[in-house]
């Protein structure tokens, strides 16, 4: 007889199987990151599709086949309408799935993942549209933490090289040393040229920004104005730090 385990869990993937099935990839609150099927979901009379949509808080039910874990049944929770209703939103939400589905490896719960993604949703649902503050801020927020989660938090404090205190000056970003690098290190020998693909100039505002998200400072964050080239500087750095760890954990797979 199959034992039935139910948890709380976020849809993050969807695999198209045969002529109805669909392999899910779920995030759960219990069991962390797991596959399970969902037997003729694609169905429109199937009970299970409805909560069993991308980014849905839903309670799950499933039981361990010979192969896979079985969906059995989607209770909804959470729909989060504010999400749904808006496209910037929702390519948020899809980006902030993404990440965690790249970058989270197959079981184990993490109640500290958990609780972050749950929070980043919740805020993402409700909040107002504001120029001065835009939404992104949420996602760079979501992103920084979750790395750090991982075992990945920037060194945002000191050179990673030569672990000094950093003084305002011009710092580097070098993903592949984990954080800041001060001038000095960055211009000997040792680490390369300027023209490094792999590094980017980080400003002493994006620093600090970067250091408030890491904090967890939320009610400091959502305050702050940040300048034109400062957002730039942080939508470059997100990019480069996210890619280089995606190129890593694409390489153990292999």
């Amino acid at each position: 007889m199959f034992s039935h385990y139910r948890t709380l869990g976020f849809f993050l993937k969807k695999e198209d199987k045969g002529e109805a099935n669909q392999l899910l990839t779920v995030f759960t609150e219990d069991f962390g990151k797991l596959k399970v099927l969902g037997r003729s979901i694609r169905k429109i009379k199937s009970k299970l599709r409805a909560s069993a949509e991308l980014f849905l808080l839903s309670e799950v039910e499933f039981i361990q086949g010979k192969t896979y874990k079985t969906l059995t049944d989607t209770i909804l929770i959470e729909k989060y309408q504010g999400i749904r209703k808006s496209v910037e939103k929702t390519e948020y939400a899809y980006q902030i799935m993404d990440i965690v589905d790249s970058l989270l490896v197959a079981g184990g719960e993490d109640e500290n993942i958990w609780k972050l993604l749950k929070e980043t949703f919740q805020k993402l649902d409700d909040y107002k549209m504001d120029k001065k503050n835009p939404l992104k801020i949420i996602y760079y927020f979501f992103l920084w933490n979750f790395l750090s989660l991982l075992g990945y938090k920037a060194e945002l404090y000191s050179c990673s090289i030569c672990q000094k205190k950093l003084k305002p000056e011009i710092f580097w970003f070098l993903p592949e040393q984990g954080g800041i690098v001060c001038s000095s290190c960055f211009k000997s020998k040792s680490i390369g040229i300027e023209e490094d693909k792999e590094a980017k100039k980080i400003s002493i505002n994006t620093t600090k920004v970067l250091r408030i998200i890491m904090d967890g400072n939320w009610n400091i964050l959502k305050r702050i104005r940040t300048e034109k080239e400062d957002k730039k500087n942080l939508e470059e750095i997100s990019y480069l730090y996210l890619s280089f760890l995606k190129k890593e954990f694409s390489k153990r797979e292999i």
